[in-house]
């Protein structure tokens, strides 16, 4: 009977801890997260300006009005509907409304079509990949030779993007819709940095290229840009919502997971796959025992445990079956000093909190071993 009853349900991301960069559908990408059991440090690395009073913007918006592009390149939602705000907050909306109803309109995404489609337009085309490399293909591919195009940015230069159609003859109308600049409050992002350089979060997600370049640059005004890369190359995993949110990572070295396409309910998905196949499996005295990020699972019911438990643990798990002396225990955790009956306190709430006995062995005046079950290993191999 015991066989047939079914595991319980913990979620496919329980007892991992992930970082969220996202400053836009911040509280969307967290609640993706936690309903599958995953816990969520949440840091924005950028806050987003709108330019409604920005001159620019309103020097970019007459000039469209006063001579028409040929083609216009629409790249998010909310900045295209950002744009047509500010421009009726002016008394030009109408105005430039008319504009573009005469222009041809490429749009990156299914969202970036709504908006054009709810200001009444209509885009001509828009790519099945959602990626702006997939638009810059065609215009080149088609010719831009002598064409006039504008391009409303999303927050960043889009130097790639501007410069591949200015060095194919177009002349490029650039339309800062909104900045990015770095949070006010630089606490939450600190704390992320902490978190993913002592490798108590299991992975760090990013959904825009300027918010990993804002983390790489403040891991830099602290002296941690190596240990932050050093980091996210080995235990702490960087998942990208697409290529271009990467390119600030691979830059340093970094290389990143991604979904096949680019949105939070995919980027969630491959972490669900992701995380668990990195959770270390282990047959311990009679118990399968799954080591994750912040619990274990023992027989697939969830243990919360301390981080200085699992500080241990992973120490005992590097070697399982092998005595680890206190001394090599208590190198492991960390702030502990050179007190070796830390080892024993934490050692003892580490024992609570698994709840099976004999799990952890202790070997009378040499350290403490994972009580491996050698003959159950191989039903474990490919769990």
């Amino acid at each position: 009977m015991d066989d047939e009853r079914q595991r319980p349900d913990h979620g496919r991301l329980a007892g991992f801890t992930v970082g969220v960069t996202a400053a836009r559908r911040a509280d969307e990408l967290g609640a993706l997260l936690e309903r599958r059991g995953a816990a969520v440090l949440h840091a924005p690395a950028l806050r987003i300006v709108p330019l409604a009073d920005d001159g620019e913007l309103l020097a970019a918006t007459e000039e469209i009005i006063e001579r028409a592009p040929d083609i216009a390149v629409a790249t998010t939602a909310i900045g295209f509907r950002g744009w047509v705000e500010a421009a009726d907050g002016w008394g030009l909306g109408e105005r430039l409304l008319a504009r573009l109803g005469g222009v041809r309109i490429l749009a990156r995404g299914p969202k970036v079509k709504g908006a054009i489609r709810a200001a009444g337009l209509a885009e001509e085309w828009s790519p099945a990949s959602e990626s702006l490399a997939e638009v810059l293909d065609r215009l080149l591919a088609e010719g831009v030779d002598g064409l006039r195009i504008a391009v409303q940015l999303h927050g960043e230069p889009l130097p790639g993007f501007v410069e591949s159609l200015r060095a194919g003859g177009a002349e490029v109308v650039g339309v800062p819709v909104y900045r990015w600049l770095p949070p006010e409050d630089l606490g939450p992002v600190d704390r992320l940095l902490d978190a993913t350089v002592s490798r108590t979060l299991d992975a760090v997600t990013f959904t825009s290229a300027p918010a990993a370049a804002s983390l790489l640059s403040r891991a830099g005004e602290r002296g941690l840009l190596d240990d932050l890369v050093a980091a996210l190359g080995h235990d702490v995993l960087p998942a990208c919502v697409g290529p271009v949110t990467a390119l600030p990572l691979q830059g340093h070295g970094v290389d990143t997971v991604q979904p096949e396409r680019f949105r939070l309910g995919p980027l969630v998905q491959v972490l669900c796959r992701e995380l668990p196949a990195r959770a270390r499996v282990l047959p311990v005295a009679g118990h399968r025992v799954e080591i994750r990020g912040h619990a274990v699972l023992v027989d697939d019911e969830l243990r919360p445990v301390p981080p200085a438990g699992m500080s241990l643990l992973r120490a005992l798990a590097r070697r399982p079956g092998w005595v680890v002396a206190r001394a090599d225990l208590l190198r492991a955790l960390p702030g502990a000093g050179r007190d070796e009956h830390a080892v024993e306190t934490a050692m003892a709430r580490l024992r609570g909190a698994l709840g099976a006995p004999g799990l952890i062995q202790t070997v009378v005046k040499r350290g403490y071993r994972l009580a491996l079950d050698p003959r159950a290993e191989s039903k474990y191999a490919d769990a």
